[in-house]
């Protein structure tokens, strides 16, 4: 069965203005989900409600995942002055149980054993967010939260974080990630969220909005963006 994400007339509210709204709405999180839509839609905001960043001002946000369940990648983590190894150690803080073994296997896992004992400060962007995937494998979420994961990224280390996002669904996370990059979203996703002005109009497949959107909104964007393209 799906666990859904249920929205009961959410409002989140920053500085007197509605940043995101919803209707009573169920959101399914499984698989690789995409968030898509332009500048200002309220994605950010949405990523940061699910992982319990946020509260709603208003209405009710029932998660299928507990705040320890969820991990939330940012497109850019400012590095503490540590090594690659010390930020997954850090980890420790809040549970106690990580391993050595752990820490090296999460590593390897992205690519960047080799850099272990290098300063995180030095790392290139693609490394950087190698870092990231690897902390939030230790973490061993059921839920995946990505926002622009491969924002200024060279094609290579796109490519490496797109092979990532693959690796852990199949390893059975849950992915959500926010993305202006509808090609990408066509290889990645298997579910789309739409969403524009703070609202969510459309959830679909990436098959069907691509060829249908159901939305004045969902056509205009799409026509926007494939002229970008």
């Amino acid at each position: 069965m799906d666990k859904l994400l249920s929205l009961r007339n959410v409002e989140v509210i920053r500085d007197g203005c509605a940043i995101l709204q919803s209707d009573d709405l169920h959101i399914p999180l499984t698989g690789i989900t995409a968030l898509i839509g332009p500048n200002g839609a309220g994605k950010t905001t949405l990523l940061r409600l699910i992982h319990g960043l946020i509260e709603p001002s208003i209405g009710q946000c029932e998660r299928p995942f507990a705040p320890n369940e969820s991990a939330l990648v940012f497109h850019y983590t400012p590095m503490l002055k540590a090594t690659v190894r010390e930020h997954l150690t850090l980890l420790r803080d809040t549970d106690r149980t990580i391993r050595d073994e752990a820490i090296d296997e999460a590593l390897q896992s992205v690519g960047i054993a080799h850099l272990a004992n290098n300063p995180a400060q030095r790392l290139s962007a693609g490394e950087r967010q190698k870092l990231c995937f690897a902390r939030a494998r230790l973490q061993n979420p059921k839920l995946v939260l990505l926002d622009e994961p491969t924002a200024n990224l060279d094609p290579n280390a796109s490519d490496d974080v797109e092979q990532m996002i693959a690796q852990l669904a199949k390893d059975g996370k849950a992915v959500l990630f926010a993305s202006h990059n509808m090609a990408q979203v066509k290889r990645l996703a298997t579910h789309l969220i739409f969403m524009q002005d703070g609202k969510i109009l459309e959830i679909s497949s990436p098959g069907v909005f691509f060829k249908n959107p159901q939305t004045k909104e969902g056509s205009q964007f799409l026509a926007r963006e494939f002229i970008a393209q």
